[in-house]
């Protein structure tokens, strides 16, 4: 492989990006403001203090500026794990026997595991800087929690993380890692808060979801002195500090001389996505690019697929700003799939917008398919895959295989947004064919949609 780009490109911490890119600001068609369940007015930066940090609340708020300047001290705790790796698929290219070139971005090289840590240590940044002491927050697979645990230890703060209880019960080392960094874990639903009773007295089986877990961790911020929420993704605050991926991809790709003509991400809020688009994205609006964008769900909770284009509720006890979005209901509690952070009822609504707007494909994959995936991907490239991770992989060699039947030597990107080794209860399952697809039936997603809000269509 002497004479190939290099399997591995690391860019230097000088090649880092210095800014963040606001996708938004380059979008000819905003995507519809957040609004007020009380007035349906679009929300205000004091609607919003109660809940969120003074620093996320302007970033979500900002759909001007295109570029917006990390401050050194969170330049500083990237440079603790980043620039992370750009990897050609030459192993997984040479199995399949395509001529498509196959790269991936690989955010699972820190300890978390994950892309997470992108927005957590910007987030514990701006709360410590406010001289907040404590924050709160919901995690799915638990890589979210994990992440912000390790931030709040860096920054000296207190956390409480209320994880998907059914998560919890499947991966109950992220709970000792994330208790290892000094959080509080609480599985969701849970008998501490009032919107954890009111569900569990509806269905005290229920596995719990990131909506009702958001419910408690909301609850638990504003009724706790010098407390605030923060969440992994589905925001556009949040989505903005993951586009330090594909900032990194572009100055990489363009290195070697490389234009991806398909990229590909796993969506279960959006951020890990969002990120890994934006900058491509932004030159495909500005007529610098025709690539296509690909986004993959799992077909158990498949708010872009089978969803509804609607305003509503970001968790389940309602309590959050209404947000436009492809979205399943607020109630909508999913399958207990093993791919735990794309549980989510709804989807970013940036990427709501681009999607409409007909700049994003979407598609849905079953989850023993994606295991299948995730197995060809580790017993050739050697990188144990989260499951997230493993619907990305599906397309990509979907989009290969295609190219093996035309003859196409397209360049394939994809987000590898974190590894599997907390998830081996589920490699497990697969192997021992215990696994299910866990497809909700159209009556399954009624019951969900019945819980979207009937707001005026001349709101939206």
């Amino acid at each position: 492989m002497s004479n190939k780009i290099p399997t591995r490109i690391y860019l230097t911490e000088d090649e880092m990006p210095k800014s963040w890119y606001n996708l938004r600001a380059v979008m000819k068609n905003k995507p519809d403001p957040m609004l007020h369940p009380g007035t349906l007015q679009p929300v205000t930066a004091e609607d919003l203090a109660p809940v969120f940090c003074k620093g996320v609340i302007e970033q979500e708020l900002n759909e001007t500026s295109l570029h917006i300047p990390i401050p050194e001290d969170i330049q500083d705790f990237y440079r603790a794990y980043r620039p992370s790796p750009l990897i050609r698929a030459y192993y997984l290219e040479r199995a399949l026997g395509t001529p498509a070139h196959i790269y991936y971005k690989f955010e699972g090289t820190n300890t978390s595991g994950s892309h997470k840590l992108n927005s957590a240590g910007p987030q514990a940044y701006y709360a410590k800087k406010e001289g907040l002491k404590s924050l709160t927050t919901e995690t799915g697979a638990g890589q979210w929690g994990t992440a912000m645990a390790m931030a709040c230890a860096f920054y000296g703060l207190e956390l409480i993380v209320y994880m998907v209880k059914i998560s919890s019960q499947q991966k109950p080392y992220r709970k000792a890692l994330i208790e290892a960094y000094g959080a509080n874990l609480i599985p969701s639903p849970s008998d501490t808060t009032e919107s954890g009773k009111k569900i569990l007295a509806k269905d005290p089986k229920t596995g719990g979801s990131l909506g009702c877990a958001i419910s408690e961790a909301i609850e638990t911020a504003v009724k706790t002195d010098k407390c605030r929420y923060v969440l992994g993704s589905v925001l556009n605050h949040v989505l903005l500090h993951q586009t330090v991926i594909g900032q990194e991809a572009q100055i990489a790709l363009e290195k070697f001389g490389v234009t991806p003509d398909i990229i590909i991400g796993c969506a279960g809020g959006g951020s890990n996505l969002g990120g890994l688009i934006a900058p491509f994205m932004g030159d495909k609006i500005e007529g610098r690019n025709e690539i296509r964008f690909i986004a993959v769900e799992p077909a158990s909770c498949p708010s872009f697929t089978r969803g509804r284009y609607a305003y509503d509720f970001g968790d389940t006890a309602q309590t959050t700003p209404l947000i436009r979005m492809q979205t399943l209901g607020s109630g909508y509690i999913p399958s207990p799939n093993h791919a735990g952070g794309l549980r989510y009822h709804g989807m970013n609504s940036t990427l709501t917008k681009l999607f409409h707007d007909g700049l994003l494909e979407a598609r849905s994959a079953a989850q023993t398919e994606v295991f299948d995936a995730a197995i060809q991907f580790m017993k050739t490239e050697g990188i144990l895959p989260a499951p997230e991770s493993s619907h990305a992989i599906k397309a990509a060699i979907d989009e290969a295989n295609e190219c093996k039947k035309t003859g196409q030597k397209k360049v394939i990107l994809f987000g590898l947004s974190g590894t599997g080794f907390f998830d081996m209860t589920a490699f497990q399952s697969y192997h021992e064919k215990t696994m299910t697809d866990q497809i909700p039936t159209d009556a399954d997603l009624e019951r969900g949609f019945a819980t979207i809000p009937n707001i005026p269509q001349n709101v939206q």
